[in-house]
């Protein structure tokens, strides 16, 4: 097998129809010429401004958000529905203005992006019909002196800070749980990806949502944002999809007024290759998990173990694959891996090549960034990858399959474990006690079986030990806006 290895391969370049597409979608935002840059880190072109708020203008937007709050929280549950379905109507609408946007200002390929617009609009309409199946109960006391009624009502003005690997769907994944739970909302994108969230909030206003119930707020100075509305005694709840150090830091500013709060924080997760899985299967998944969003996902395979038995033919598929992957613009029509976001990514994966291939990795195939103005990463397959390079211990967030190898399932399940993350883990195997068994004793709170892409607006999203507290997504999800209330109502005895 032919393998192209530290070979800079040309970059496809940006469709010009599709690049004139997304600067229209752009133009058709309301937003300033000047304040923070914007760049498609395709080509490191500033492509708008957003404002840069200071700390007056954050708490300002809170004041709006809170006074339009009291009457959404007393709309009845099918007209925040309605508004809901109105919004999923138009952001389906706008799939393609939306894809564009999000390839033009993130950077991945336009497949994706109309992946992301899917997925994304997959929680406004859960949330639509999740709005009007309030949970409650009614029960007896054990003496039977009275009777327990316990409702749901809006915890309140929700700070939901986004991050930009995946501009809508982050943005949406918390804005429709807040609006079908009653509950106003200041968001803050990334500063890096803000365009999306700003159309999408367009959208829902044109919607029919009120004007000011959701304030979206862009700024350069994210630590004054964070402790001057976490301190605003008008803020009940902070949602955070990030790094768990910063998200340690928001739990400190949350603790004083002890508000709800929803982390979502950093992962490394192992995806573990059984002897007995499907071979294309096998390869196929890891693609997915790895490969997903240039490898810029949460979620994404960071630790391949795959079993001897199986380990030499995964590897030579798993890298063929890798090799006959088409980088460029996310605009461009063959594009199969698109721009990371910054330089600085780019940067971090030569390090992570570097320092494996010097601790005794094979690299198999790319390894290399590009002669180009933009911030491109060649797909890499390294192998026999030791536990102590900084790949294996490190967030990788980029397109690198980092493989290690084991011999017995409890040698995997002990190295899955050896972190201090839980978010997700993957598991291929054709032999359904095993699959469970592992899953079962795996430290994540989600598991793709014989699967990488195990995210849905249905399941409930989220982690254990340091990678977050609550879930995103499902009926737990919109738990998470919600206060739990009972009422004790005394039964009259009867004669």
């Amino acid at each position: 097998m032919s393998l192209t290895t530290n070979v800079a391969m040309p970059l496809i370049t940006a469709d010009a129809d599709s690049l004139r597409h997304a600067d229209a979608v752009i133009q058709s935002i309301n937003l300033p010429s000047q304040g923070i840059a914007v760049q498609d880190p395709a080509t490191a072109e500033t492509i708008a401004h957003v404002p840069d708020a200071d700390v007056e203008a954050a708490l300002e937007a809170v004041g709006k958000a809170d006074a339009a709050g009291a009457d959404w929280s007393n709309s009845t549950l099918r007209q925040r529905a309605d508004v809901l379905h109105a919004w999923y109507d138009k952001l389906v609408a706008h799939t393609e203005d939306l894809a564009h946007l999000i390839s033009r200002e993130m950077g991945k390929p336009l497949a994706e992006a109309r992946g992301e617009v899917k997925y994304g609009t997959d929680f406004v309409r859960w949330y639509a019909e999740e709005a009007v199946r309030p949970a409650g109960n009614f029960r007896e006391t054990p003496d039977g002196g009275a009777s327990l009624l316990t409702r749901r009502s809006p915890v309140g003005l929700a700070v939901l800070i986004t991050p930009w690997n995946f501009p809508l769907a982050m943005a949406t994944r918390k804005i429709a749980p807040a609006l079908a739970a009653g509950c106003p909302v200041v968001i803050k994108p990334a500063t890096l990806t803000p365009l999306t969230t700003y159309f999408a909030v367009q959208l829902a206003i044109e919607a029919g949502v009120p004007e000011e119930l959701i304030q979206v707020i862009t700024t350069s100075k994210s630590g004054a944002f964070s402790e001057a509305v976490l301190l605003d005694p008008r803020v009940r709840k902070v949602s955070f999809t990030g790094s768990t150090p910063v998200g340690r830091q928001l739990l400190k500013l949350a603790s004083q007024n002890v508000l709800r709060s929803s982390m979502e924080l950093g992962g490394n997760a192992p995806l573990i290759v059984f002897n007995d899985a499907d071979l294309q299967r096998a390869v196929e998944g890891t693609f997915a998990a790895k490969l997903r969003n240039g490898g810029q996902s949460c979620i994404g395979a960071n630790r391949i173990y795959v079993q001897d038995g199986i380990a030499d033919d995964f590897v030579a598929a798993l890298t063929e694959r890798f090799a006959q992957v088409a980088v460029g613009s996310g605009l461009g029509q063959q594009t199969g891996l698109g721009a990371l976001i910054d330089d600085r990514a780019v940067a971090q994966m030569q390090a992570y090549t570097e320092n494996a291939v010097s601790l005794g990795a094979t690299l198999l195939t790319g390894g290399h960034g590009y002669d180009s103005a933009g911030n491109f990463f060649a797909p890499t397959v390294l192998d026999r990858v030791t536990e102590d390079s900084d790949v294996a211990r490190s967030e990788i967030f980029g397109p690198i399959a980092a493989i290690q190898r084991f011999s017995s399932e409890a040698e995997a399940i002990t190295r899955a474990n050896a972190t201090e993350f839980g978010l997700a883990g993957y598991v291929f195997t054709e032999n359904l006690d095993r699959a469970l068994n592992v899953a079962d004793r795996l430290e994540t709170g989600i598991v793709g079986i014989n699967q990488g892409v195990p995210s849905n607006a249905s399941a409930p999203f989220g982690g254990i030990k340091q990678s977050g507290l609550g879930r995103e997504g499902s009926s737990e999800g919109l738990e998470e806006y919600e206060n739990i209330r009972f009422y004790n109502v005394a039964r009259r005895a009867t004669a």
